[in-house]
């Protein structure tokens, strides 16, 4: 069953305003991003900025979206990696924050930063996201 008229390659998410101080807006970058890839579109999310610390271990297992979500920030990036979502890290975030790549989280699968995320917004095949 398909969901669009005309498919698409994929979706590229920039995470550039959703940061550990601002736990209300991480939630929807991954739902949106998990109901895309069970969708069967692929996604790709680009932590940049701040958002790069939620690949830090710990960081995003203490955060929630509100008081009456059940579901850590931690938990949600999970689901949305389950469903096929692929997470990558952006090189100067992760060195402005003192990051290195191997101490990330498991679910990151490696470095990608503006050149990849504007690659995929000039290809026509591709939908981009900013959060």
């Amino acid at each position: 069953m398909s969901f669009v008229d005309e498919p698409v390659d994929g979706i590229a998410i920039l995470l550039w305003a959703a940061d550990p101080d601002t736990p209300q807006r991480l939630a929807t970058p991954f739902f949106h991003a998990a109901a895309a890839a069970a969708m069967e579109i692929p996604v790709e999310i680009y932590f940049t900025a701040r958002s790069v610390q939620l690949l830090a271990p710990g960081v995003a297992a203490q955060l929630r979206a509100s008081e009456r979500h059940d579901k850590t920030v931690l938990e949600s990036m999970r689901e949305a990696v389950s469903q096929g979502v692929l997470f990558y890290a952006c090189s100067d975030a992760l060195d402005a924050h003192g990051l290195e790549l191997t101490a990330l989280i498991p679910e990151c699968h490696g470095r990608g930063g503006a050149v990849q995320f504007m690659a995929r917004a000039a290809d026509r095949r591709w939908r981009t996201l900013v959060f």
